[in-house]
């Protein structure tokens, strides 16, 4: 039994032996091409650390194989601004002014009609406010659904005259002609 035992550790010795002197000489023959260096294009960061700014930050690069190019910039949040503004004017005492500064939003205009509060327009409130708001639609923040629904109505009623209009015209030329048209 110590024979056999002494004659399978020989053999595992003289195994491994092989093996690691069959490692030593494998040899991998590879090229390295050094003469193009890789591209360097890249995208800077922009670091907006303060969270009362109303700002956020983007970067961006390409790379080609002969140019490239990166750029970084930082986008203001106008909405975000109109709202600091808003709660400063608030904590001064001037509420009216506040709800003025939220009323050049379209969206919160829109909700404020619907509310029947109507946003301050020159120094005035409530139903006057109301009044100078309809007699001056041009100021309305763009985007108010209020009076792009109150331009559609209008525009429908000159299309529906329009229409009443040619087909009077051409009523009128089949007459001429002794052709009886009906609508």
């Amino acid at each position: 039994m110590r024979t056999t035992f002494f004659v399978l550790t020989f053999v595992l010795v003289i195994s491994a032996v092989i093996s690691a002197k069959g490692a030593d000489t494998n040899t991998v023959s590879s090229t390295v091409v050094t003469d193009k260096a890789p591209p360097t294009a890249n995208a800077p960061s922009v670091v907006v650390n303060n969270s009362d700014i109303c700002k956020t930050a983007t970067s961006g690069a390409v790379q080609t194989q002969i140019f490239g190019i990166a750029s970084g910039i930082t986008i203001t949040d106008e909405n975000c601004e109109r709202i600091k503004l808003a709660r400063s004017l608030y904590s001064m005492g001037m509420k009216v002014a506040a709800v003025s500064t939220l009323c050049t939003d379209h969206r919160v205009f829109d909700a404020m009609w619907f509310a029947g509060t109507y946003c301050p327009y020159d120094s005035k409130i409530g139903t006057e406010a109301k009044q100078g708001w309809e007699e001056n639609p041009e100021l309305v923040p763009e985007g108010s659904v209020v009076f792009a629904n109150k331009e559609l109505t209008k525009k429908e009623i000159k299309e529906v005259k329009n229409d009443q209009f040619a087909k009077f015209i051409i009523s009128a030329m089949a007459l001429w002609i002794g052709f009886p048209i009906l609508f």
